[in-house]
């Protein structure tokens, strides 16, 4: 039984990026699509840090809806609707980057995962939970509610759905309890590991 962390959340700013990297590398150590993306080396947890690194200053930063917690617990990366273009074009721009994470024998996996993400992405604008993570030995406080809750808010309030994939299980509660709803559990190919897709309806004031 844990106690509720209280944090401030705010904006993240260019000087934050180390930092912000850093705890998602270890928040997502252990995610198992990452692992599953990541050359499993001993530069494994190096290459997921170098995942966490791309989702924020190329897919998320530039578009202005990434959160931090002030003591950096946790992060929040987001992209707004109509943002940055969904798609596997977009992310061919990256492939260079892909290939020093994945190494050239498991860029078909790393492609094929995108790919049938990309294909069940919603068309139709909403917020987009790309990724948020909260440092191993501060989960279970809530702080992955507080990091949540300036979009959702804005969400509601703009009458906005919001939409996320979880890697995993044991997290589909937090969403739930904070009004998403799973509408779909994918399988990834190559004998990838399972993900759900949730989506959030705008709550009514």
């Amino acid at each position: 039984m844990t106690t509720r962390q209280d944090v401030v959340v705010r904006k993240i700013v260019t000087k934050d990026h180390t930092r912000v990297t850093d705890l998602l590398g270890r928040a997502f150590d252990d995610d198992p699509v990452m692992n599953f993306m990541a050359k499993p080396d001993a530069r494994r947890s190096d290459r997921i840090r170098m995942i966490m690194d791309l989702a924020l200053r190329k897919l998320t930063f530039p578009f202005g809806e990434t959160y931090v917690t002030e003591g950096f617990e946790g992060a929040a990366l987001w992209n707004p609707p109509n943002g940055r273009p969904h798609g596997l074009l977009n992310d061919l721009s990256m492939l260079p980057a892909m290939v020093r994470v994945a190494g050239l024998s498991r860029m078909p996996r790393v492609l094929g995962a995108l790919q049938t993400m990309d294909k069940k992405h919603p068309k139709e604008p909403h917020y987009y939970l790309l990724a948020i993570g909260v440092e191993p030995d501060s989960q279970g406080r809530g702080i992955g509610t507080q990091l949540m809750a300036p979009i959702l808010e804005r969400a509601d309030q703009e009458k906005m759905p919001a939409y996320l994939e979880s890697s995993k299980e044991k997290n589909l509660p937090l969403y739930q309890r904070n009004g998403f709803e799973v509408v779909e559990r994918i399988e990834l190919p190559y004998g990838g590991p399972p993900a759900w897709r949730m989506w959030r309806e705008p709550r009514s004031s």
